[in-house]
């Protein structure tokens, strides 16, 4: 079982490989940088606070030292007129873990107490004169002093100014005070900053770092395809320098999706000009043979010359009409709402109908269905599909349209005819503007406009499948939380 567990890389050591995995990306991330440095810098800030305090801390014991053993020395000289003996001097004087204690006054040295300290190395605090830097220094040289160092405090009582203490003491109880001091410092300041930085981070997480990384993952998608639509991004509303960034970004990308529309119009434009050059040749070839067989015959078949005549000029103008409109049109926005799917599909199949030719409508949407669309947008999409279908298959043709929900809120319609369907040479260009189709006469564009209105919609068109029993276009949008009511008047289907 272990063996079997290690080969599939789900042992103890691979969870922890996993783990340590995990840790390092999450410290190399944005928020994980954050978090880090919002510690480190409040640690700082604490170490700042905590040198002068421990400077103060040290100061207020030399000098509650010296004020006991000040006291201790006032009583000692009343010992004889206050009852108080020897024994007991030496108890207050011990409560001030004082070894030897000596007063200044009057020009005067009176030692009150005097102890050995054998060849122990003295130093002197002298509280009168020490300055800020010289507390500084005196500090961590108390910290690392060595074992058995005596310090000699010299200072001024607070009752007596005019007099000068001076008192010997073991250092080491005001470095295991002053070191007791440090670690509640320290704890404290661990905390503090875990907490301050824990604020700080959620703080920046939402207010930056999570807009920033929106803006991120939309410059990168957008990167990846600069051309589509459904990877707009929308600013949030923001008044400060991100909300800037959000509403320049919006602004780039449509501007840039323009620029990439109107560049493949031209493209396109261009592509087909050559190709209209040459029909337009053969056209006016064609009509300047007719008409100069019509200058030279009487014949009958003038009428059927004239007629001749007529439609490949006219064809002619229709493809010109075409490439003008697609050069210099650009599509409106689309305005999303809510829009009943059953009933665009028949409306857009009885007008397809209506231009095209009769054909059997099947529709097998229910109802209930609504999908967040531009009606107009919805209503061209479907035309176009319906009309080349009926075109396909000619009279007595049969077109139907069923849907399916995908799990990410689109549904899918599928179009379904019974056509020859789409040629295999015609397929790879399909959807692109001018290209082979397979009606006769057809310019080429209304697959390409179809694509292009459900793309701006979120959704797309797809050719699924293709047979001689028949074609399936298959059109993707998203689905409406809640479906219009239906308009009570009927569809009138043709036959």
């Amino acid at each position: 079982m272990g063996r079997d567990a290690k080969r599939r890389g789900t042992g103890p050591a691979a969870w922890v490989q996993a783990g340590g995995s995990r840790a390092v990306r999450a410290v190399r991330s944005l928020p994980g940088k954050l978090l880090i440095f919002s510690f480190l810098f409040v640690l700082v800030a604490e170490a700042m606070i905590f040198f002068p305090s421990a400077s103060n801390f040290r100061t207020e014991w030399l000098t509650s030292r010296a004020e006991s053993a000040h006291l201790a020395a006032l009583a000692a000289e009343t010992a004889d007129t206050g009852g108080l003996n020897e024994d007991q001097v030496r108890e207050l004087l011990a409560g001030a873990d004082a070894v030897a204690v000596a007063r200044v006054y009057g020009g005067f040295n009176e030692l009150v107490l005097g102890g050995d300290v054998g060849d122990s190395e003295i130093i002197v605090a002298d509280l009168t004169r020490e300055t800020l830097i010289q507390r500084h220094v005196a500090l961590w040289d108390t910290v690392f002093a060595p074992d058995g160092r005596y310090l000699r405090i010299v200072a001024a009582p607070r009752t007596r100014p005019e007099e000068q203490i001076s008192v010997i003491v073991p250092e080491g109880g005001l470095r295991d005070d002053l070191l007791a001091f440090s670690a509640r410092i320290a704890g404290l300041s661990l905390f503090i900053a875990g907490v301050t930085g824990a604020l700080l981070y959620l703080v920046l997480m939402f207010m930056f770092v999570r807009p920033m990384r929106r803006l991120a993952l939309a410059i990168t998608a957008f990167q990846q395809d600069p051309g589509n639509p459904a990877l707009g991004f929308t600013p949030s509303g923001r008044r400060d320098e991100i909300g800037e960034a959000e509403t320049a970004l919006a602004a780039m990308q449509d501007e840039v999706r323009a620029a990439f529309r109107q560049r493949d119009r031209l493209a396109a434009l261009g592509g087909a000009v050559a190709r209209i050059n040459h029909d337009l040749r053969n056209v006016l070839a064609s009509a300047q043979l007719i008409s100069d067989r019509l200058a030279m015959s009487a014949d009958e078949r003038v009428a059927n010359m004239g007629a001749r005549l007529v439609r490949a000029v006219d064809r002619g103008v229709r493809l010109c009409e075409d490439t003008l409109k697609f050069g210099r049109s650009e599509e409106r926005a689309p305005v999303l709402a809510p829009v009943n799917l059953k009933q665009a599909l028949d409306e857009a199949a009885s007008d397809a109908m209506a231009v095209s030719g009769a054909a059997s409508w099947d529709n097998q949407v229910s109802g209930g269905i609504a999908v967040q669309a531009d009606a107009d947008h919805l209503h061209r999409i479907f035309l176009n599909l319906f009309r080349n279908a009926i075109q396909a298959m000619g009279e007595d043709g049969a077109l139907s349209a069923s849907l399916a929900r995908e799990a990410d809120g689109h549904v899918v319609i599928a179009v379904r005819d019974t056509g020859p369907g789409v040629p295999a040479h015609v397929r790879e260009t399909l959807f692109e503007p001018f290209g082979r189709t397979g009606a006769k006469g057809g310019s080429g564009l209304g697959l390409s406009i179809a694509r292009e209105l459900a793309r701006a919609m979120g959704g797309e068109v797809t050719l699924a499948s293709s047979s001689e029993s028949g074609a399936v276009f298959k059109v993707s949008l998203r689905a409406a939380q809640q479906a219009p009511q239906r308009r009570a008047e009927p569809l009138n289907r043709p036959a």
